[in-house]
């Protein structure tokens, strides 16, 4: 693999990530939450920080931006139509653009709803994708900007993506969005068995991420708005994806 990943707990419930790519030494952190770890990561690897790339406004995402640039004169990257409420950018992309980091490169997707201007990065060589608070481990992030039909067409840009992608998001609320998974299928054996990873990697400590797009697509009840039998369930049989998922995230809101 030419990148390294390094998952970062930040805050309270954030991740942060080190990408490093092995070519050239170049290295971008996705989101920066909180700059003691990155810092502490960075400096035992002897690694320096040449980029920062941006998933979205929100603070718990963009508060150690300019201690890091000024620690390290990074580049920072993020959406050019939310560049108004981000840190100033370096780098300004839109839905399709490549950024390269040394020789690997990643496709910016547009994955508003959470926020409008959301993006996600994805290394489609790598099998690596990181969705910060678009597609969340076992769950989605809240629909605060856009409208449910804008977020069912942005997780269905990971749903396309090669079954064995693993994808890093923004935060652990594992146990959370466990208990509202099992309310929508309590009988799923593969949900099941992944709460019961998360509880154990809880209680070492252990980050909950990655987790494949194939254990998403199996036990995330907001991708499993597809699945005939979860439209049953809820009492949305024969009604359309995007409407099912719409449901589901309304239960979830008031869960």
């Amino acid at each position: 693999m030419p990148i390294e990943i390094v998952t970062l707990p930040a805050r309270s419930d954030n991740y942060a990530y080190l990408v490093h790519d092995k070519a050239t030494g170049e290295t971008t952190s996705i989101d920066a939450p909180e700059q003691h770890p990155i810092v502490e990561a960075l400096g035992s690897r002897g690694w320096s920080l040449t980029q920062i790339w941006l998933t979205h406004h929100h603070d718990d995402h963009t508060d150690a931006v300019e201690g890091l640039r000024a620690r390290y004169g990074c580049k920072v990257v993020g959406h050019a139509k939310d560049a108004a409420r981000l840190p100033k950018l370096a780098i300004a992309v839109n839905e399709g653009d490549t950024v390269r980091l040394g020789e690997s490169e990643a496709v910016v997707l547009d994955v508003s709803g959470h926020t409008i201007g959301h993006i996600a990065f994805h290394f489609p060589a790598d099998k690596a994708a990181f969705s910060a608070d678009s597609l969340m481990a076992l769950g989605c992030g809240r629909v605060f900007e856009g409208t449910h039909a804008m977020m069912w067409d942005s997780l269905s840009k990971f749903i396309g993506m090669d079954p064995e992608t693993a994808i890093y998001s923004g935060h652990n609320y594992g146990k959370a969005n466990g208990r509202f998974a099992l309310s929508i299928e309590p009988d799923n054996p593969d949900l099941l068995s992944r709460i019961v990873r998360i509880d154990e990697a809880d209680a070492k400590g252990d980050p909950i991420v990655p987790v494949t797009m194939a254990e998403e697509l199996a036990t995330n009840p907001f991708l499993r708005a597809r699945e005939d039998s979860v439209k049953a369930a809820i009492g949305l049989a024969g009604a359309d994806d995007a409407g099912t998922f719409a449901e589901i995230r309304r239960r979830k809101d008031a869960f």
